[in-house]
């Protein structure tokens, strides 16, 4: 079994890998175009999933607390935005998806609360909690719906895009009611959610997508209604 030094080395590889991959000059671009408060390192995507796929290989996990305490710890203790994109990395492992469950719940909320921009809780959203979702979906749905209405637009945004991977498992009616509470809303973040998780299941399911904006056409955003049918109006299936 792994113990503590398991945790201990992995982030010890980790981090000296991240530090020796970084990129001063990449870095200030990367964190201009994410809009970021935390740095980055300059390190790009595929450079970083290669050192989490050595760190993983050189360190695997066979105790599911040391796991997740190792992605805690990767998350609270980062300094630069490439360390909580090692975290992600180790949480959806695939290896260790079995592990995923709701005794996770308050993990995974603190990261989307706590990471409260785009890329971090659109992973999780779609990911972690859709794959609960189909999981336990009489824990989830009644969760969704409580975070649907919730003053945290990002748990608002986890809510409506926790389908948006589901193609014909969608149930739109769910979409639908975890969608109405954000209609309102005038922020780009939830207006650009509501668009995407619609278009999304457009590629399913084009007509119940059409009705929805034709009934809502007065309610939903511009952006959002822009969104929803992009690939419809590619497709030539309705009109400007």
């Amino acid at each position: 079994m792994a113990g503590t030094g398991s945790s201990r080395a992995f982030i010890s590889q980790l981090d000296a890998a991240l530090q020796a991959a970084a990129n001063p000059q990449r870095a200030p671009a990367q964190q201009a175009y994410m809009k970021s408060a935390m740095p980055f390192l300059g390190i790009t995507a595929p450079e970083l999933r290669q050192l989490c796929a050595a760190a993983h290989k050189a360190h695997p996990f066979t105790d599911r607390q040391q796991w997740i305490e190792t992605v805690m710890a990767l998350w609270r203790g980062a300094r630069y935005r490439e360390r909580r994109y090692a975290a992600l990395d180790l949480l959806q492992r695939p290896g260790y998806r079995h592990w995923l469950d709701i005794s996770l719940l308050p993990q995974l909320e603190e990261l989307i609360v706590s990471g409260a921009w785009w890329d971090y809780v659109d992973t999780l959203a779609v990911n972690q909690f859709g794959s609960l979702l189909r999981q336990q979906p009489d824990v989830i749905r009644p969760l969704l719906r409580g975070w649907s209405v919730d003053d945290d637009l990002w748990k608002r945004r986890t809510a409506i895009l926790a389908q948006l991977k589901f193609k014909a498992d969608t149930d739109p009616q769910l979409l639908f009611e975890l969608i109405e509470p954000s209609l309102p809303s005038r922020e780009f973040f939830l207006r650009k959610a509501i668009g995407w998780a619609l278009r999304e299941y457009s590629k399913t399911d084009a007509g119940t997508v059409i009705d929805y904006v034709n009934a809502n056409g007065d309610r939903l955003s511009g952006l959002s209604q822009r969104e929803a049918l992009k690939v419809l109006r590619k497709r030539g299936q309705v009109s400007d």
